[in-house]
């Protein structure tokens, strides 16, 4: 696990980009499945900005680590906010997009994704391998789309679950704990100050974290696990140091 922290968003979105860029470099093609939330938007636009033209979009093939069970057109919409930063100003094709399709029955699009990724991805044991998932977390240590109230759905035999948002219960589908923890490489871009004591209690006392944080038991079988923070979010980890 490797831990980096930054004094703003934009040297933070440009050292993810470079370290992209070098797997890139290694790749013909590159699995990635994006987070939803304010600090992907800052790295959509960050790409759209900076390296339109100095990244080969073809090569990548974009996925979702979880989905607001909502049109693509709604703005709580994961795929939007990739569409509207991202998709629309890059060279990227069409057929490189796999959006969770959260205007569909949520159990029958959690099988079909399911399905999408066995075909579109390399399978380890059975079970989709991403070259990348980048991950989230929120203020209650929830990420992707897996929160503390239904910690079980981490242990799903699935590839993807249905999971209820603890306040709004808004539907979601997300991908289980062993398609996280299935992948070549995890990142977490977590970013604000309300976040600083649950990443300090994730990274340095994780084994009691994981009883409350799902995001404490992303655990990639491969090792490759990186944490991007802000300075904020990683303050109180900046005090040990």
């Amino acid at each position: 696990m490797k831990t980096k922290i930054f004094d703003n968003l934009n040297d933070l979105n440009e050292d993810f980009t470079l370290w992209l860029k070098e797997l890139l470099a290694k790749k013909e093609t590159l699995s990635i499945a994006l987070s939803g939330g304010n600090t992907p938007k800052s790295l959509f636009k960050y790409w759209a900005t900076h390296h339109a033209e100095d990244i080969d979009w073809t090569k990548i093939k974009f996925f979702w680590s979880d989905e607001r069970c909502v049109w693509p057109t709604d703005d709580d919409s994961n795929y939007k906010a990739a569409k509207d930063n991202l998709f629309d100003h890059v060279p990227i094709p069409r057929e490189n997009i796999f959006r969770i399709r959260g205007e569909n029955d949520p159990y029958k699009e959690a099988r079909t994704y399911q399905d999408v990724m066995q075909t579109e991805l390399e399978t380890i044991n059975g079970i989709p391998q991403f070259d990348v998932i980048m991950l989230g977390m929120g203020e209650d240590g929830h990420t992707a789309s897996i929160f503390p109230h239904e910690m079980n759905l981490w242990d799903s035999h699935n590839m993807c679950v249905v999971a209820t948002h603890p306040k709004t219960r808004q539907m979601r589908i997300s991908l289980s704990g062993q398609t996280i923890n299935a992948a070549k490489n995890v990142v977490f871009l977590v970013t604000g100050a309300p976040k600083d004591k649950i990443v300090k209690a994730i990274i340095e006392d994780n084994e009691n974290a994981q009883e409350k944080y799902p995001a404490a038991k992303v655990q990639p079988e491969s090792g490759n696990l990186i944490w991007y923070l802000d300075s904020y979010a990683g303050r109180e980890l900046s005090k040990q140091k």
